[in-house]
């Protein structure tokens, strides 16, 4: 049991990486939508290159959204028009016009004569003229035509009539002036023409209930098929192009085997092949990492933050597919290499990529298309998404982006339909879209800092600044070595651009690397302005301490104000476990019988990346330099060589990714900087 346990402690990364896979592998599968996938890619315009194909099943001919569409506006433009008839309003109107009529009689003086009694009862036999036919309200819907069938509802009788027969608000007016008698006195015309006007209200009303009810059952008559094909029957040839017809019936064959596939019998085997492969996919990204990208293999929060990263964008783009499936092109999956390419390097940022979009090819409708597009813009992203920590260059590649997107989807567009007259504008606005969105990257950069401890070109810019407050109390207490750090760090700038290192890592880390030097600075020669050496009054052992003390106080002083872990490898891993070798020698020439080599070297570990490794001969070649009493070229150079290749002899860059190539290039162009600083002329023979 106890071998068991110290087994699984001593391989608890790797049991973390298993179960991380297993995990990302499960919820890439569980996101998928259920349905089976049509084993034949097709498209508008294109030759069938499979064998003939045979109808596998009877099944119906889909209709197009189109003629479905078309079917439905039909249906809702000659659907049926409901009216309410309120009965009640004739007795109200009347009963207020009376009331009305003989105030008005009464306020203007006039006496009741026998014309009087006419008048009124003209008015009223309008008003019951009026309510018989119908006075209707169209201040909730427009006018019809006038031989527009409508139906009128009153009460439980529903009678059918033309819509022209019914009095509108504009019709009462004229009406109640051509009833009345041209020689009926002015005065009361004038009176009850008012009146009629104030007190008449509709008493037919637009009765949305029962118009749409009736609506909704015509709709749901509508056949959504139009044939039938029969099993065995050709549905279409090898070489047949693929429109009209024979693309009705196949997308109505690909609807119908995705629905009869995934049924009970088949779930499971379906889940299987998704799972293998997606496994696959999966696998290979951490094949990838194993043997290409060894320290974020090795590192578990960094593999984590990989795959989560590729399992957020796969279940954003699902959830699109199932819900909002018109917006697929709307989601910003280029945000994956932008964010990618922050935290490490192009490759990585590729083949993640490359293989999210792999996956989701198995999900989108048109696969080819999609994978195709996306790849593009992929390219497009990785290759022109540099220096992000300036904002125009993130615009400009945005804009190049979206670019692509519209010029791809066109030339798709084009070979499908022949030409350009039918586009549609609402993709480029998706892709515009997708453009706009995909600057949330920024803040997802910052956001993923915090919570993974990872460093952006961003921070290192801030890290980077002079006014930083490490750097400038560096300025405070050990000028001498900030002036070191500051040409070591110009020199390891130029070096990481030869060989095409991260330069903002590089110079960040250069800047910080000795910044442990500020709690002893004049211990180190480079501070010591007097001429005073400390060292003389210490014994060797002492002064080594010292020395090698300033490689765990910056680290302890770079944790303390929580730099970032990747630069505070550089304070580790600058001196690698080099010896201090003036002190070693001096204490092995007081007493060679008692000395203990250990206690003059550097604790380690030594460099493992490109820029470790850049800022070690860096730090070496600029300090030894200022040893040379004629720093000629030819002194530069045997000096350079010496160093490096020492380090090289000693096994200082074993762990790191750095090839011999890239070692010779960070040389020429240590020794050629070098030479510039120290002003060295070309040595010409007499």
């Amino acid at each position: 049991m106890k071998n068991i346990i110290n087994r699984i402690y001593q391989n608890q990364s790797i049991i973390y990486k298993v179960f991380l896979f297993v995990l990302v592998v499960f919820s890439i599968v569980y996101f998928f939508p259920k349905g089976g996938k049509f084993k034949y890619e097709f498209q508008k315009g294109k030759p069938w290159q499979y064998e003939n194909l045979l109808a596998p099943f009877d099944f119906a001919i889909q209709k197009t959204e189109a003629e479905i569409n078309e079917e439905k506006n039909d249906l809702i433009k000659n659907s049926n028009i409901y009216f309410e008839y309120k009965g009640n309003v004739e007795n109200e109107v009347k009963n207020k016009f009376a009331a009305n009529y003989d105030e008005a009689i009464v306020n203007k003086g006039l006496k009741k004569e026998f014309n009087t009694s006419i008048y009124k009862k003209t008015a009223e036999d309008l008003i019951i003229f009026i309510y018989e036919l119908g006075f209707v309200d169209t201040s909730v819907k427009d006018e019809y035509p006038a031989d527009k069938s409508i139906f009128l509802r009153k009460q439980q009788e529903v009678s059918k009539m033309d819509y022209g027969r019914l009095i509108t608000p504009r019709e009462l007016l004229p009406l109640i002036n051509n009833t009345l008698n041209n020689q009926m006195d002015y005065t009361y015309k004038s009176i009850i023409t008012n009146i009629l006007t104030e007190v008449l209200v509709p008493n037919v009303f637009f009765d949305k209930e029962y118009t749409d009810k009736d609506l909704e059952e015509v709709l749901s008559t509508i056949s959504y098929t139009k044939g039938k094909i029969s099993a065995k029957e050709l549905i279409i040839a090898r070489g047949d192009i693929v429109e009209g017809k024979k693309l009705e019936v196949l997308n109505s064959l690909k609807q119908e085997y995705k629905s009869q596939i995934w049924t009970k019998k088949n779930y499971a085997w379906i889940l299987v092949g998704y799972i293998i492969l997606v496994s696959l996919a999966m696998g290979m990204l951490m094949l990838f990492l194993y043997l290409d990208r060894k320290e974020i293999f090795e590192n578990n929060t960094q593999v984590t933050f990989i795959f989560l990263n590729v399992l957020l964008m796969v279940f954003l783009e699902t959830f699109i597919i199932k819900q909002l499936p018109d917006y697929l092109y709307a989601v910003p999956i280029c945000i994956l290499p932008i964010v990618m390419k922050a935290f490490f390097d192009a490759r990585v940022a590729m083949f993640s990529y490359l293989l999210m979009v792999l996956m989701l090819g198995f999900v989108v409708p048109n696969s080819f298309e999609y994978i195709y597009l996306q790849t593009i813009a992929g390219f497009i992203t990785i290759l022109t998404v540099s220096d992000i920590h300036k904002r125009g260059n993130l615009f400009i590649s945005v804009f190049k982006i979206t670019l692509v997107y519209m010029v791809t989807y066109l030339a798709f567009y084009i070979i499908h339909e022949g030409g350009i007259s039918q586009i549609k504008g609402r993709y480029f606005g998706l892709f515009a879209l997708n453009g706009v969105l995909s600057f949330l990257s920024v803040f997802l950069i910052w956001l993923y800092e915090k919570l993974f401890g990872l460093v952006s070109d961003i921070t290192l810019l801030e890290l980077s600044s002079t006014n930083s407050v490490l750097l400038r109390e560096l300025n405070e207490k050990a000028p001498g070595t900030f002036q070191h750090s500051m040409q070591v760090a110009n020199l390891a700038e130029a070096a990481a651009n030869a060989i095409n290192a991260n330069v903002m890592l590089v110079r960040t880390g250069a800047l910080y690397h000795d910044i442990g030097k500020m709690l002893n600075p004049f211990y180190f020669t480079e501070n010591q302005s007097t001429g005073v050496n400390p060292h003389n009054e210490l014994p060797a052992k002492d002064s080594a301490k010292i020395i090698i003390g300033h490689v765990t106080e910056g680290i302890e002083l770079a944790k303390k104000q929580r730099l970032p872990d990747r630069i505070i490898d550089f304070i580790r891993t600058h001196h690698g476990t080099s010896l201090v070798y003036y002190f070693y020698k001096k204490e092995l020439d007081a007493n060679p019988d008692n000395v203990n080599i250990e206690d003059f070297r550097y604790p380690g570990p030594i460099p493992f990346s490109k820029e470790t490794s850049i800022l070690m001969m860096c730090d070496a070649a600029e300090a030894a330099s200022k040893s040379l009493a004629e720093p000629t070229a030819t002194a530069i150079d045997e000096l350079i060589e010496k160093i490096i290749e020492k380090q090289k002899s000693e096994g200082q860059f074993l762990n790191a990714n750095i090839t011999l190539k890239e070692i010779e290039s960070v040389k020429k162009v240590i020794k050629k900087k070098l030479k510039n600083i120290y002003h060295v002329r070309i040595e010409y023979p007499e």
